[in-house]
């Protein structure tokens, strides 16, 4: 039940923290630093791992070398934990993260790349990777820190490898194919099935290269049921998919005539079976891996909703996972809060309601944004509509818990009547921005823009609404 004694006042600014702190809860349940920190240890050579599923002891004196590896947005934090837990055991370190999403390490490597659309040092990070897992033995033990962004942050394509008499696709191929997938409205899972057909480690191919050496895998999910297949595309998970299935996403989206002819000939040599099919469930390779789970959305937003119940409010967490387009998700979310507003049929207010997901934008015009910022400006045209007295109850945050929404420093944006006030006074049409995909000018221009920094991690997105 909330503390009614401490219900919140009901001032514009004070609604407007208690979103940040709510968000801010959320995030400090899925940090990966304290994460790992929290589940290993080590007592002499005896490195143990607990979770609510998993226990292992691992005697270290069984390996003659350590690898500290992995990539992604939260990838940082994560070695930072296990360099303070093996120190100078590991020999070998080497991660990846997305520009500015660092942490000092001693004993590891960082490179910084781009995301979402790959870079040179990606491709540098990801062969590098690749040969450390490659030149693993049986004495070797393989730790791998791994969070979302991977898929962009490593590419290393079907045809690179040295040696290899496939076709090659190059990085600028590459690039433009993660553009059309990123801007056609296709499913994060849709996304990633391609990728892992055109890559040399994703889709479980990188345990093809470790093996037999041992791998613990330590994974933080921004994928929406947290499907290890699909966080990272699947560096060391069986891959359900097939060729055939990626061929059929790139003609469910229309995407056959703009998709460079590398990528459609090395599809093709898949589906005749001349490359290799990514490893199944049930692959020796999977015998040496173990993939431990170590934060989700799901995660976030009990702490998110533990954080509204102690500020005052009735709590309601959405039963499913917010996904697909951006603008459909705002109108539902609309309608949900419409209804908490003008009554207190479905719950008592001062209420909060909390969502998370992941959802997509289908890319029309030529704007800046991204989908949490399309989602707060679709919300806000639904405020709009509104009369005055519901307008001044409700108030909205679409935030991604990375920090970067799309390719802008913004998290995600704010939708409330002061920030549609703004709007108005500035005459900013909402529908043309929207028509341009142009969220993030458009709040940028009121001050609605919702920034903090990279948060060095990443489970998704969130979606709060306070209601009085």
């Amino acid at each position: 039940m909330p503390d009614n004694s401490r219900e919140p006042a009901t001032d514009y600014q004070s609604r407007r923290h208690h979103l940040q702190q709510i968000y801010q809860a959320a995030l400090k349940r899925v940090d990966p630093y304290m994460a790992i920190r929290n589940m290993v240890s080590l007592s002499d050579n005896l490195l143990q791992v607990k979770t609510e599923k998993i226990a292992i002891d691992l005697d270290l004196t069984r390996f003659d070398h350590i690898l500290l590896l992995g990539a992604g947005k939260a990838t940082a934090p994560m070695a930072k934990a296990f360099e303070e837990i093996l120190g100078e055991r590991i020999d070998t370190g080497l991660i990846c993260v997305k520009e500015g999403h660092i942490e000092p390490l001693q004993h590891t490597e960082i490179i910084a790349a781009a995301h979402p659309i790959p870079d040179r040092r990606g491709w540098t990070a990801a062969r590098r990777i690749a040969a450390l897992a490659d030149a693993a033995t049986e004495n070797s033990l393989i730790i791998n820190c791994i969070s979302g962004g991977a898929s962009a942050l490593l590419p290393y394509p079907l045809g690179a490898e040295e040696g290899s008499d496939m076709p090659s696709i190059s990085l600028e191929d590459k690039q433009v194919m993660t553009s059309l997938l990123l801007g056609c409205g296709a499913a994060i899972e849709e996304i990633n099935c391609v990728r892992k057909h055109l890559s040399a480690i994703k889709g479980g191919r990188f345990l093809r290269l470790a093996s037999p050496a041992r791998s613990l895998n330590f994974i933080l999910s921004d994928v929406i049921g947290d499907d290890l297949g699909s966080i990272a595309s699947g560096l060391t998970s069986a891959d359900p998919t097939t060729f055939a299935e990626a061929i059929n996403i790139i003609d469910r989206y229309q995407l056959r005539a703009r998709t460079p002819a590398s990528i459609l000939t090395t599809l093709e040599h898949g589906l005749a079976g001349n490359i290799e099919e990514t490893p199944k469930a049930g692959d020796v390779c999977f015998d040496y891996a173990t993939n431990i789970l170590i934060g989700t959305n799901r995660h976030a937003l009990l702490a998110a909703e533990q954080q509204a119940a102690q500020l005052g409010y009735h709590t309601r967490t959405g039963s499913v996972p917010i996904t697909g387009e951006a603008r459909n998700a705002a109108r539902y979310m609309a309608t949900i809060a419409r209804e908490v507003a003008i009554s207190d049929i479905f719950m008592e207010k001062p209420a909060c309601l909390l969502f998370g997901g992941e959802t997509v934008v289908t890319l029309q015009g030529e704007g800046k944004g991204g989908r949490n910022q399309e989602l707060a400006l679709a919300f806000l045209q639904e405020l709009a509509s509104w009369d005055n007295k519901l307008k001044e109850k409700v108030y909205f945050l679409s935030a991604a818990t990375d920090g970067n929404d799309g390719p802008t420093n913004a998290a995600g944006a704010f939708a409330d009547r002061e920030i549609l006030s703004r709007a108005m006074a500035a005459g900013l049409d909402m529908a043309s921005y929207l028509a341009a995909n142009d969220s993030y000018h458009f709040f940028e221009t009121i001050e609605g823009l919702f920034i903090t920094g990279p948060t060095n991690t990443n489970v998704g997105d969130l979606q709060l609404i306070v209601i009085h």
